[in-house]
This record gives C-alpha cells, sequence and structure tokens, in this order.
C-alpha cells in the first residue's frame, strides 16, 4: 500500500513549509545574557522574578532612565511580526508625553534601524505604555526627531493585568518612518521615570518575531 497518497504529500508539504518558518526569539526568558544595560539618567532595576511558574523580567524606575538593548539583525521580510507581553502597575500622573519634561513610560519596547553607516542615521519606533496620550496616537521624541513613539496602551484600564501584543514592524517602519528598511538592528525595553521625578513598576515577558 502506497501511505504517500495525494492527500498525504499535500499534508506533509504544508507541515514541512511550517516547521521551515522559525521564529525569532530575541528575549527568551530566563536567558538575558545578551541583553546590555543602557543608562541615560539613573539606573532603573531590572531582574528576574517567577510569576506564577513563569519567569518574567521585573523593572523599577525610580526617577531613573536606563534600559535593556539587544543587538539582533531580524530579517523583517521573513519575519515581520514583534511579539511581546507586558504588564504595569500604574501610570504616571499629569504628564504630557509630548514633552521632554513628560517624556517617561511604565513600559516600552522600541526597535532599532540603521538608516546608513553612522550613528547619528539611527532610527527607531518606540511602542510604549502611554499614561494620558491615547491609544492608537503616534508623536515625535521629545528629545530627537530620530525616534518616533507609538502608544499600543494607555491610561488606567489594563493596569495589573498581562497583555499581549502582536505588531508587524515591517509596516510600522516604512509607513511612521517612512524609510525603506527591511531589517531591525537592535530591540529594547525600558522603564522611565527621570523626567517627572516619578516612580513605576513593569513586567515583561518573552520578545519574538514571526512570520505571521
Amino acid at each position: 500500500m502506497n501511505l504517500y497518497t495525494p492527500l498525504s504529500l499535500l499534508l506533509l508539504t504544508a507541515t514541512l513549509s511550517s516547521a521551515s518558518v522559525k521564529n525569532v526569539d530575541v528575549l527568551k526568558l530566563p536567558d538575558i545574557s545578551a541583553w546590555k544595560q543602557k543608562v541615560f539618567s539613573g539606573v532603573t532595576s531590572y531582574e528576574l522574578v517567577n510569576i506564577d511558574n513563569q519567569h518574567v523580567l521585573k523593572a523599577v524606575s525610580d526617577q531613573s532612565a536606563s534600559g535593556l538593548v539587544r543587538e539582533i539583525e531580524v530579517d523583517l521580510n521573513k519575519t515581520p511580526y514583534m511579539n511581546w507581553s507586558w504588564k504595569v502597575d500604574s501610570i504616571l500622573k499629569n504628564v504630557d508625553e509630548t514633552k521632554k519634561s513628560g517624556d517617561d513610560y511604565p513600559a516600552r519596547v522600541y526597535v532599532v534601524i540603521s538608516d546608513g553607516l553612522f550613528f547619528w542615521q539611527t532610527r527607531a519606533l518606540s511602542y510604549v505604555w502611554a499614561s494620558m496620550e491615547p491609544k492608537g496616537s503616534r508623536w515625535p521624541n521629545a528629545f530627537t526627531d530620530k525616534a518616533t513613539m507609538l502608544a499600543v496602551e494607555s491610561g488606567e484600564d489594563l493596569v495589573g493585568e498581562w497583555v499581549e501584543e502582536k505588531r508587524n514592524i515591517l509596516e510600522d517602519i516604512q509607513g511612521l518612518l517612512a524609510i525603506d528598511a527591511t531589517r531591525v538592528d537592535a530591540v529594547a525595553i525600558m522603564t522611565d521615570t527621570d523626567n517627572s521625578k516619578q516612580s513605576a513598576t513593569a513586567y515583561y515577558g518573552d520578545i519574538f518575531f514571526t512570520s505571521e
């Protein structure tokens, strides 16, 4: 009996095709060895904790701004979707996130794209949990025109809850940054409160890129 009927061949081909598409793990907890600290103003604490038998990364900022960065090249033609999960314990009060005095976020995940050979050609797209700006809004970073902010979550409605996110980074880069880039060169996370002189606690789960 020939086991490889047309139907079985079709199923086998589909399985092999699916298996050939690999996720790109950027943050695979509990391993954070590839992540390096970047300090801007004061040091935000990042530590591995276990919640409900899951490894997560806890960030505590007290008037500080430092992040964790991983340099990793991701081909957005193959895996354009960035997936992550996060939770915040609170939002910030009375901040204007479009100004330098309020450029703070309880949680942010951002991608860095090299737009040339020199550091001043680097661009960033920052996905933030905003305190005041409405969900879905975007604005230029208050300190540099090389970064664009996008509020994927906002306000207190989901405070204390884990939220899963997925963004098509290829579409966002080409649409929001208006550059013809097809790769990411680094991914970073940051919880920062230095400008508003407040404090915040956030939790981050795995970050990975997928084909769909």
